[in-house]
């Protein structure tokens, strides 16, 4: 080809040439990256959170914030991985499943865990004690929440707590109200955490949620309210039942918990459909006065129409059966700021007035009881005949 043409049409070929090219080239794909699928948590690794552009800006952003070590959150987070078995956990009951205050109970209540809860007071009665002379908790609200948290420490979990929180914090499964903030703070909390306590945060264990110990503390309420019950100078909410006990009662007396306040009344709703609905709007926050109830036909027992502070009307389903009622108080909110749920709180009071009573009668039985025979005493020996001189 002569010169002059080739400076004449090569540039008109190699811009189709590159037209072609451009338009066979696929175009960058905007789809989000798909969560991981549910498998088995003993598969091969699917997620390698270290490696993930996402994890490693979390890691970058949380040392600054908190102060920590870079390489050393980022080396903590590569040791993290993805559990199937958080994600299913985490989600909701089926839709449709009515709830059923009765059956919630019959989990939590019964002669077993009674009997469990005796033996933990008996062993703890000291720092029970402290505890209500201290923060005005008494010891059958902490012994509550310890049966139903983990049945005295049978029921803690066994999950990496970093892998849990990993997991909830950068795939929470789709399916239901995306809580992943909340999670990602507290993987940053149990970072901080296992800063301070000088353990690796891959060797902490809890429940696929994240919660640590006997009153399955979340990370951040452990930096917040825990605190050391028996003065040794360090904090072990797992191994040590005197951090737990002054924990939890602290927990509650910092959220509002009041000494010698009832925690709920008996209470009969209002009949009229629209006089009920009022008094439920609030849900469990104490929201009407006694006078208030009564204006609206709810009838309180006598104890309830004698109370001076805020009450709520709380309703909990019994599955096809009538909905059971309680006026809750201040007191009865505070629980519910240790799990957001009425149900919960109420399990918690029940169990810990069965233990009460269950070591109340065993202590009457025990003082009506004879008085064991005490050991035979042999008569006194005749005494020994002089010997002849």
């Amino acid at each position: 080809m002569p010169l002059f043409l080739c400076r004449v049409l090569l540039p008109g070929l190699l811009a189709l040439a590159v037209g072609a090219n451009a338009a066979a080239a696929p175009k960058p794909s905007t789809a989000k990256p798909r969560k991981p699928a549910v498998r088995s948590d003993h598969a091969p690794d699917a997620v390698t959170y270290g490696s993930r552009p996402d994890v490693v800006a979390f890691a970058d952003d949380t040392a600054l914030t908190l102060g920590l070590d870079r390489e050393q959150v980022r080396a903590a987070l590569a040791e993290a991985r993805y559990l199937p078995s958080v994600a299913r956990l985490i989600m909701p009951p089926p839709a449709g499943t009515a709830k059923n205050w009765r059956a919630y109970r019959a989990r939590f209540v019964d002669a077993e865990r009674v009997r469990a809860g005796a033996a933990f007071w008996d062993a703890h009665r000291r720092w029970l004690d402290a505890a209500n002379a201290r923060y005005g908790v008494p010891p059958e609200i902490v012994v509550g929440i310890i049966g139903v948290e983990t049945y005295y420490g049978r029921l803690m979990g066994n999950f990496r707590v970093l892998d849990a929180l990993a997991t909830l914090a950068f795939d929470f499964p789709p399916g239901r109200k995306d809580r992943s903030e909340f999670f990602r703070r507290e993987l940053q909390q149990l970072l901080l955490l296992a800063d301070r306590d000088g353990v690796p945060a891959a060797a902490i264990r809890g429940s696929y949620a994240g919660a640590i110990g006997l009153g399955q503390f979340m990370p951040g309420s452990i930096l917040r309210f825990a605190v050391d019950g028996d003065g040794d100078q360090r904090i072990d909410l797992r191994d040590d039942p005197a951090d737990v006990v002054a924990s939890i009662a602290h927990f509650l007396a910092v959220h509002g918990w009041q000494p010698g306040l009832p925690t709920h009344f008996a209470v009969k709703p209002p009949v009229d459909t629209a006089d009920r609905a009022t008094l439920l709007a609030p849900d469990i926050v104490p929201s009407f006065s006694a006078a208030q109830f009564a204006e609206r036909g709810a009838v309180l027992d006598d104890a309830g129409r004698m109370h001076a502070g805020a009450l709520a009307l709380i309703e909990l389903q019994n599955g096809d059966a009538a909905p059971s009622h309680i006026a809750g108080t201040r007191n009865f909110y505070a629980l519910t700021r240790y799990n957001w749920s009425s149900y919960y709180a109420l399990a918690v009071i029940e169990l810990g007035r069965a233990v009460r009573e269950a070591r109340e009668l065993r202590d009457a039985r025990e003082a009506r009881a004879p008085a064991a025979p005490g050991p035979v005493m042999p008569p006194p020996a005749e005494p020994a005949a002089s010997s002849p001189r």
